[in-house]
Formats: structure tokens, sequence, C-alpha cells
């Protein structure tokens, strides 16, 4: 059941339905994925100031937000929503600075007011975008999943995402991260003529096999190109979020 925030965000965005309004993200998600096969890297483009820390980022590691309906503010993860947007770090300590210090309403010179659980809810959205990716990657052909699979595109060069199940076994996780030379998403990877694989494990098995389309899914990849490249970056926003959470 959708809670009161997405309830707000769809009558934002101005969607009939819930179901629309997954549709609209999945779209959202597609289109970001094709202007970034055409953009620079992130650390080129648009920046934005976050309200709470006053640091300077490209917009793929901050949040957006705006002010919907009865002024309550609304998480605008896809930056589509028209308003003003106010950007937070992609980091709990600093959305939660943010939510403390009513930052929003002194940023929006307005009484904005944030819902209860907006942390966790925000953290929620995150998780299903990137799901929703892994989905369109693999009706576009640029996902594959199952070990074997997976070991192939590693050989191959092709796999720039590895996947790997939060709850899956470990001696098989871990040894195609040695094999691919995998780093962590949310670090920063050596430079090398060659993209480096990036290892996300922020997914249940039962979440991976959801978005591919399978009875269970463990292992698997995706290969370079816009899905990936959005992929990385909200999976790395969605890792600093529930990082801060499961630390606080």
């Amino acid at each position: 059941m959708q809670g009161a925030m997405d309830m707000t965000a769809e009558r934002a965005a101005d969607g009939p339905s819930r179901k629309a309004a997954s549709l609209t993200g999945a779209l959202a998600a597609a289109s970001e994925a094709e202007q970034a096969e055409r953009d620079e890297p992130a650390a080129e483009g648009p920046l934005r100031r976050c309200i709470a820390t006053r640091q300077v980022k490209p917009k793929e590691e901050l949040l957006r937000f705006v002010a919907g309906p009865d002024n309550e503010l609304v998480p605008d993860l896809a930056g589509r929503l028209p308003g003003r947007g106010l950007w937070v770090s992609a980091d709990r300590a600093a959305l939660d600075l943010a939510l403390q210090k009513n930052l929003f309403a002194k940023a929006a010179k307005a009484p904005l007011r944030a819902p209860a659980g907006l942390a966790d809810e925000v953290a929620r959205l995150l998780r299903r975008r990137c799901l929703e990716l892994i989905g369109l990657a693999r009706g576009a052909g640029q996902a594959v999943a199952g070990y074997e699979k997976v070991d192939a595109w590693l050989e191959q060069g092709r796999a720039v995402v590895l996947l790997e199940a939060c709850d899956g076994a470990a001696d098989g996780k871990r040894r195609l991260a040695a094999k691919a030379g995998a780093t962590h998403i949310g670090t920063s990877p050596a430079t090398a003529e060659r993209p480096p694989v990036v290892l996300v494990d922020l997914f249940t098995a039962a979440e991976l096999a959801s978005a591919l389309g399978r009875e269970h899914v463990v292992h698997a990849a995706l290969s370079q190109g816009g899905l990936a490249r959005v992929l990385l970056a909200d999976a790395a926003r969605l890792k600093a979020v529930i990082a801060g959470h499961n630390n606080g």
C-alpha cells in the first residue's frame, strides 16, 4: 500500500493513479538514461548547493524536493516536478539535519511541512527507481542474470555493473567480484582504459528476481550505457541514505 507521501507526489505530478505514476517513473528513468548517453560526466554537469551542508555538488549526488499541495514537502528524485527545487546531499545525516532545523521551509521562505518518515520514504523510492532501471535494462538487452552468463560477460569485458543479492551465498559472490576486480558502489575507482566494474549489493534475491522476470536471482550484470549510469547514480544515493540510517 502506498504511503501518504506517494499520494502527494502523484498529485504533484498530476498522475491519475498509482499504476500510472509507477509507469511515469519508469518512463522518466528511461528518458534519464537516454539523456545520460549524451551528457558529460556528472563532475562536469549541473551543480547545486545543499541546504544543509552548503556544499556545492553535482545534481546526481543530491536529492531534490519541491513544495506539493498544501505546502507539503515532496521528494522529486527524477528532478522533473514543477516548482523551485530544494536540494539536499544524498546522505542521511544531511537529510536529518535539514529536517531537524526546518531548513526546507527557511530555504523556500514558506511554511513547508515535512511528512513523518520522509527519510525512509526517500530510501523506498530510490530502491524502487533502481529496480525499475534494472527491469528496463533487461528489456533493452543490457542485463543478464545467472552465474554462468555473468561470468561470460565479465570474461568478455561487457559488464560494468555487477549486481549481487545481499542475501545470496557469499562464495559465488566473492568469486565473481574478485574476477571482475569490482569496486563497491559509492567508492571512487581508479582510472582505467576500460570502464571499471562496480559492485551493487543493495537488493535481495527476490527483488532482483522480480525486476529481471526470474524466479530467483543472486548474480546479474548490466552492460555499459545510459541505464547503467543512471542506476549507479541512484544506487549510490540509496546506499548513502540507508547507510546513515543503519549507522544511526
